[in-house]
């Protein structure tokens, strides 16, 4: 959300509170997302049955009353204690960085809800003592750990929801840098060909391009005929005739002849690297509506 915040290392962001994205994409599972899915069960788990013991009576289920009040706020902390003290830890975190940082965001909210509701909660069943009778309902006070166990888990569908869209954007990403083949048939000065590496190839290299294989790197045919297939550029199926003098994109596929290419555009210049990096930072950065709440506010402060 902010692209101003740059590290060398995963992290969070210091002004809103989210975790960094990377700015490549990596083949490795999202722990965040693993992390966040697993919290996100087991804050669901914990708040089922206590929506049934605060809300049971509304439908014919006076499960409280069955209970006993005091029994009943017993159970509630059981089951919202490691939700709110291990599930949510991660709000917390972020909460307080946001404090430190002196950037409130809805981190700060969620947190600060979360524990006052919490808190008021341990009081009401340890200390009832201390509240005034007329917040006393039959033969106790009422708590609000289901609030603040429910509040957790709805924040987490939420993330888990935001991280998945990400992952399925980091796969599109990946998709697209594996259409690029990792190595290239370089021509040498003495008419010898190799097959080496891609990032060695530079501007002015002569490279062939064999039936089947795919395009090294953007550049402009010298030598031969065939047919290329660019449906990952144009999305066009049909085969395009490439000869001497025409320009050719890297990671289309040679459809039948043998073509020699001169490289014009190599590494981070060629196409589909740029479109690489539009769908990256498409994927670190956050609409515009979003970017005039951040500028009007900290006009406003």
């Amino acid at each position: 959300m902010h692209p101003e915040i740059l590290r060398d290392a995963p992290g969070a962001c210091p002004l809103c509170g989210m975790a960094l994205e990377p700015m490549e994409p990596t083949d490795g599972p999202n722990h965040e997302l693993v992390d966040f899915t697993r919290r996100m069960w087991i804050s669901v788990a914990a708040a089922a049955p206590l929506i049934v013991l605060t809300m049971g009576p509304m439908v014919g289920l006076p499960v409280r009353d069955w209970l006993g009040a005091k029994t009943a706020g017993y159970l509630e902390l059981a089951l919202a204690t490691p939700v709110v003290l291990w599930a949510a830890l991660p709000f917390f975190q972020r909460g307080w960085a946001s404090i430190v940082n002196r950037s409130s965001n809805m981190w700060t909210l969620i947190s600060l809800g979360v524990a006052a509701a919490y808190i008021y909660s341990l009081f009401a069943v340890f200390l009832p003592g201390l509240f005034p009778e007329k917040s006393r309902t039959g033969d106790g006070v009422g708590t609000y750990f289901e609030a603040s166990v429910v509040i957790v888990a709805l924040v987490f569908f939420g993330q888990v929801l935001e991280l998945r869209a990400r992952e399925r954007t980091g796969d599109a990403i990946r998709a697209l840098l594996d259409l690029a083949p990792k190595t290239a048939r370089r021509i040498e000065a003495d008419g010898s060909e190799s097959d080496v590496p891609l990032d060695s190839i530079v501007e002015g290299d002569r490279s062939r391009v064999r039936p089947g294989d795919a395009v090294p790197v953007d550049g402009v045919v010298i030598e031969g005929r065939s047919s290329l297939d660019e449906s990952m550029l144009t999305g066009e199926s049909m085969p395009l005739e490439k000869g001497p003098g025409d320009a050719v994109t890297g990671a289309t596929i040679n459809k039948n002849g043998s073509l020699v290419i001169e490289a014009s555009k190599v590494g981070a210049n060629t196409v589909l690297a740029q479109i690489v990096a539009m769908v990256s930072n498409a994927k670190r950065s956050r609409a515009p509506i979003q970017g005039w709440q951040t500028g009007s506010r900290q006009s406003l402060c």
